[in-house]
């Protein structure tokens, strides 16, 4: 298959994005607006899609579902409806807009066209309740709908209506690493004056209005208002709202010690997948579990929920042993120094664990032997003998994360003797085709050995019953339940719970005396133990599934864990324990377009964050704000910049700060008295609501989606004072005052309301908005109480504290400097060969010689490919006889790479040149 493209050609965009979201092999070729691709259209037709067949597809809808479809994802109904509404009703509207934006300079009028499309849009996302247009994963339709709509919504100079639900959507959909990659292909970051050239080219639209096609079952009445339409009731019931008390009773944060778990609460216990000691985690580590664990808990507190949230370090197994030998310690001693490093990163990250412990324990050993004798006296336990691999370099059995090999099953050549990254599927290390041991790229041989297995076929009923209960009454995200049902549709089989190590908790059996118990049976137990190193009353919590609501977070590799191995073990124990009831994983973070790589210097670290001068908020804001919830996702220092920059400080903190600012000049630091009219009452509901959707997605565990309402709320407040200028009403009349000082008290009541909804995603910004605004503590007991309860917590005269702004800009030549830094790139004394032959000439003419950076083969692979591309689209270009100016500037692009691969490779990227004659 061969696509062919241009640049500038928004059509473009979407099936870029199709292709890189579905992963197929395909060839790109990019062509001018002008080139006849298709030999039997007599005008250009551009994106085309040359198949295997000969034939040729020149829709980019169709281009885009035979991409979905040829990865097996099939388009449904309600996905037809929407492509089909993407095309009679959203193109037209929206290639009016962009004449108008791109050649007529008209972007302040766009509003108008695009409104009625993006009403129908929005007020089918605000009614349902999956994260996308037709589920809980991106479909086509997204794909083709986001790219149709990217370049104007991505524009911020056009004046376009807050659609909130459509804004969520997008951000959802534009946070994916190949919608972003797809996008740089098409505009090459110029925005709507990359189109300029394509749109020259495009026939006038017709002015009259597109027809409003309903694309959902929604009726027409419904969409025909520009915003979100706020009903006469919904204004008085914000009014009833905003004139109650705040809430005087002890603060949800207050904990008494310890936490247990009370007859009349909601009583929730939070986990968070144990880190590996050995590991600093990087930011796909932190966000997948801590830190997503972490917000829940927080924002559970503000509910009212008695929350108990642990955790602490994985410390047994070969690594550590491998560890303790390269640094000359005990082993016991590297997870004292490495459990000290976890600690303190997560710790400035502003993790707030009610227990942070490890597994290195005598409680462990106590509970975890216990719940082994009590599978083996209910025969849930059997002997085998197993073939392992060994290595005979290092003498010793390896353990699985030691082994590498070809998968099996998919023929991946980098999957880990327990599982493959790439398929999932679990693997017994000797399945490996080709395994080596990693420590010395050897061959390992096979031996065999003695072990015990917990019996998974015997103990499947059990699962699933428990399964059907727990998936059907508890939110389990939809990553979740898929993995789980593909480990029980393929058949469960006995697993092994034993390992030929040293480290680790050893095993009661005599006949098993010289064995540890493997890495997987023990350390979920470590749950258990960790709470039991917090409160001797551990069992209140972990043995009472009546009363307890355990939540599990993790990323999506641990999940088959979690449940179905761990819950086998504690249901074969029969001792009534708290299985979980919410399991919670997230997809993959990235790092830019590759792997956090800790070797190869690849990616921030945990130690590393903080070094970087961006306060911890503004680290936990942006990983909560591309937290991989649906997709994988990618961490990017100029997404980051760009959330910081706009979001933080030119919405969110710009509204905050010019509220307290106002009461600070104009109202000598006392919240005026505030007179509410009709847009007042309008404002208090719009906000109401969107408490409440805040509300609903985090009850729901939907923690990136739910920190966009935060934001919808302050863009609110921005547009409420930029319509009404009190810094312009404070010098007129006294009607013209009294209005000023009620938008002033309006705006400031609800900067206290978007601290409280902080403070579960930004603690430290949170406590500085209320210490500027001297809020009242009782404030963060009430508003998040029932459906949300946006009172007035400042009343008139209410005098506040000293008003500063929360946010710094992150300027281009830091972020610059950090992509550098944590990119790959090696200090020149660590890469730079030295040692130079005896008889080297000295370089001539003052030529001085190039450094030659380390090798760098998966880079070397990347660019290889871009390489190739680049060189066919110069090829292209000539064959086309383009401009000169533009085969010259694509030219430079091709010799940039190949001194891009060739450092990658080793070589040196300039070749010496002679003396000049």
């Amino acid at each position: 298959m061969k696509l062919f493209v241009s640049e500038g050609n928004p059509h473009c965009l979407k099936v870029l994005a199709a292709l890189e979201v579905t992963g197929l092999q395909c060839g790109v070729q990019y062509v001018n607006h002008e080139e006849k691709v298709v030999p039997f259209l007599n005008r250009p037709s551009l994106p085309a899609l040359l198949l295997p067949s000969g034939q040729y597809l020149f829709s980019s809808s169709s281009i885009c579902r035979y991409f979905f479809e040829a990865n097996g994802q099939e388009c449904n109904d309600l996905c037809n409806q929407w492509l089909e509404w993407e095309i009679t009703v959203l193109q037209p509207a929206l290639l009016q807009t962009l004449h108008m934006a791109v050649l007529q300079g008209k972007g302040s009028e766009v509003s108008r066209v695009l409104q009625s499309p993006l009403n129908v849009l929005d007020q089918s996302l605000s009614k349902g309740t999956m994260p996308f247009l037709t589920g809980e994963a991106v479909s086509v339709a997204d794909v083709v709908i986001w790219g149709a709509l990217h370049p104007v919504l991505s524009d911020s100079s056009l004046a376009l209506s807050e659609h909130v639900s459509v804004r969520a959507w997008f951000d959802r959909v534009a946070v994916m690493h190949s919608c972003q990659s797809a996008a740089q292909k098409v505009l090459q970051g110029k925005g709507l004056q990359a189109m300029k050239s394509y749109m020259q080219k495009q026939p006038a639209p017709q002015s009259s209005q597109c027809r409003d096609t309903q694309p959902c079952n929604s009726s027409p009445a419904e969409n025909e208002e520009g915003e979100r339409v706020v009903s006469e009731e919904e204004m008085e019931a914000a009014v009833l709202t905003w004139r109650k008390s705040l809430n005087t009773s002890s603060p949800a944060t207050d904990k008494q010690l310890p936490v247990l778990p009370k007859e009349d609460k909601r009583n929730v216990l939070v986990t968070s997948a144990l880190p590996y000691v050995n590991n600093v985690p990087h930011l796909g580590n932190i966000i997948g579990c801590v830190l997503s664990g972490d917000v829940f808990s927080r924002y559970g507190r503000l509910r009212g929920w008695n929350m108990l949230y642990v955790c602490g370090t994985d410390e047994y197994g070969t690594a550590t042993e491998n560890k303790a030998r390269e640094e000359g310690l005990t082993p016991q001693q590297i997870c004292d120094k490495y459990h000290m490093v976890h600690s303190s990163i997560y710790k400035w990250f502003q993790i707030d664990f009610d227990f942070f412990g490890r597994t290195t324990t005598e409680k462990q050993t106590e509970i975890a032997q216990d719940i082994f004798w009590r599978l083996h006296k209910n025969q849930y336990l059997v002997e085998d003998t197993v073939e392992q691999l060994r290595c005979e370099k290092c003498q010793r059995f390896l353990a699985d994360r030691f082994v590498e090999g070809t998968c099996p099953h998919c023929s991946y050549p980098e999957a880990r003797g327990d599982q493959c990254d790439k398929c999932g599927r679990l693997i017994n290390a000797v399945e490996l085709r080709e395994p080596q041991c990693k420590v010395c790229r050897q061959t390992p041989v096979i031996r065999s050995s003695k072990h015990l297995f917990l019996d998974l076929p015997k103990l499947e009923s059990q699962l699933e019953q428990w399964l059907d209960k727990s998936t059907s009454s508890g939110d389990w995200t939809a990553n979740a339940k898929q993995i789980t049902r593909s480990w029980i549709r393929d058949g469960l089989k006995p697993r092994c719970i034993t390992r030929d190590l040293k480290w680790g908790t050893p095993v009661p059996h005599p006949d098993f005396k010289e064995k540890v118990f493997y890495v997987w049976f023990d350390a979920p137990i470590g749950y258990l133990s960790i709470t039991a190193n917090y409160t001797k009353e551990w069992e209140k919590w972990w043995k009472n599934p009546h009363q307890v609501e355990l939540y599990n977070f993790m990323a999506k590799d641990n999940v088959p864990f979690h449940s179905v191995v761990f819950p086998c073990s504690l249901l074969g124990a029969q001792d009534n324990y708290t299985l979980v009831n919410h399991l919670i994983a997230t997809e993959y973070l990235n790092y830019e377009d590759t792997k956090f790589s800790k070797s190869r210097g690849v990616g921030v670290f945990g130690d590393m964050a903080k070094d970087t001068g961006i306060p911890s908020d503004v680290w936990r804001f942006y990983l909560l704000y591309v937290r991989p919830e649906g997709q994988d996702s990618a961490f990017s220092w100029a997404d980051m910049a760009l959330k910081n920059n706009s979001e933080l400080l030119n919405n969110l903190g710009n509204f905050i700060n010019r509220a307290g600012m106002f009461v600070s000049r104009f109202f000598e630091g006392c919240v005026p008295v505030m007179d509410l009219q009709r847009e007042d009452k309008k404002l208090l509901a719009l906000v109401g609501w969107e408490l409440q959707q805040y509300i609903q997605l985090l009850d729901k565990v939907r923690i990136r989606d739910a920190l966009k309402h935060i934001l919808n709320i302050s863009r609110h407040g921005n547009q409420y004072i930029q319509v009404n200028e009190p810094w312009k009403k404070i010098k007129g009349g006294e009607l013209e005052r009294r209005r000023a000082g009620t938008v002033t008290g309006v705006s400031v009541n609800i900067s206290c309301l978007l601290s409280v909804m902080l403070l579960p995603y930004m603690p430290e910004v949170s406590q500085t908005i209320r210490d500027q605004l001297n809020a009242p503590q009782s404030c963060i007991n009430t508003m998040l109480q029932g459906t949300g309860t946006f009172v007035c917590a400042l009343s008139a005269g209410h005098r506040i504290g000293t008003v500063s702004p929360l946010f710094q800009k992150l300027e281009a030549d830091q972020i610059e400097a950090l992509k550098k830094r944590f990119g790959g790139q090696q200090k020149p004394s660590e890469n730079i060969t030295t040692a130079q032959p005896a008889a080297a000439a000295a370089p001539s003419d003052g030529v001085k010689p190039t450094a030659v950076v380390g090798v760098d083969p998966e880079k070397a692979k990347q660019l290889t490919k871009a390489v190739a591309e680049q060189g066919e689209k110069v090829r292209a270009l000539k064959a086309q006889k383009a401009e000169k100016d533009v085969i010259t500037a694509e030219v430079s692009k091709l010799l940039d790479l190949k001194k891009q691969l060739a450092l990658a490779e080793g070589k040196n990227p300039e070749p010496q040149k002679g003396k000049k004659k």
